[in-house]
């Protein structure tokens, strides 16, 4: 009798489960939740208990905006079934609510780090790569961001999360006053990815490394060749105007400070 018993409520689960679902779908977030709650009552463990969990946690997120519930729901399902069918997708919500609505950067790091240790998804393992080496760069941390980079376009050449890494590596290089460096890293990137979208911009790279070396005819050449083929026009405007009146003035830079002015500072 009690295994009839245990047999009916699962099948109810199962029909209150697809019932609540139609009910997302549709757009009617709290009958929805009432209905994955009883779902919770009918079977409190097993695959429909792990799928109403994950469909809270989704409706919370996206349907009402109420991350820290959202994130309840996501760390449940993670907790009772880390290798279940919900797990990955519960963590990665996780990792995202972390970074973006707490803005906790540092757990944000161990969470994403945890989708690359802990589950078997090497196909996803360069966007949450990339996305580690990013948070670092949003703390500043600069050199740390290129390692992380730098371990992305090793591990997983031919990407695109990689082909993106390389145009954030000789961007941070330049920021730095390494234009070496950033000359070197641009020519791996050639070689891997002669075709990418990313040229132009990698190429403005390369001409305001010129600029910075005070090669202005050299960098006012290359900036002048990427006219029609570069995203940020106005930008690029800007640039060439300015390498032009340095020019003029006999290389000099527009934002040098004055003798006199610099005399009154000091006073």
């Amino acid at each position: 009798m009690l295994l009839v018993l245990w047999g009916c409520r699962d099948s109810r689960a199962v029909q209150l489960l697809q019932k609540a679902n139609e009910e997302w779908v549709q757009g009617r977030n709290h009958s929805a939740i009432e209905m994955f709650n009883a779902v919770l009552e009918l079977a409190p463990s097993g695959p429909q208990a792990e799928e109403a969990l994950y469909r809270l946690g989704e409706i919370y997120y996206f349907g009402l905006g109420e991350t820290s519930k959202a994130i309840s729901y996501f760390q449940e399902v993670v907790s009772i079934r880390p290798r279940g069918p919900f797990a990955y997708g519960a963590q990665k919500y996780i990792a995202e609510i972390v970074e973006l609505n707490f803005r906790d950067l540092d757990q944000a790091i161990i969470e994403y780090q945890k989708l690359i240790d802990k589950y078997h998804k090497p196909e996803e393992h360069p966007e949450q790569q990339f996305r580690i080496a990013a948070i670092y760069f949003k703390k500043h941390q600069y050199e740390q961001a290129l390692v992380e980079f730098g371990i992305l376009v090793e591990n997983y050449p031919s990407n695109p999360w990689s082909e993106e890494a390389y145009l954030r590596m000789t961007e941070i290089m330049h920021n730095l006053s390494r234009c070496r460096e950033s000359r070197e890293t641009y020519s791996q990137f050639r070689v891997v990815y002669p075709q990418s979208d990313f040229r132009g911009e990698m190429e403005f790279v390369m001409a305001s490394c010129l600029e910075d070396e005070g090669k202005l005819k050299r960098a006012y050449n290359r900036f002048k060749g990427l006219e029609g083929d570069y995203k940020y026009p106005a930008l690029l405007k800007m640039k060439m105007e300015g390498i032009e009146g340095r020019i003029k003035k006999g290389g000099k830079s527009k934002r040098k400070i004055p003798k006199r002015y610099r005399r009154e500072k000091k006073s």
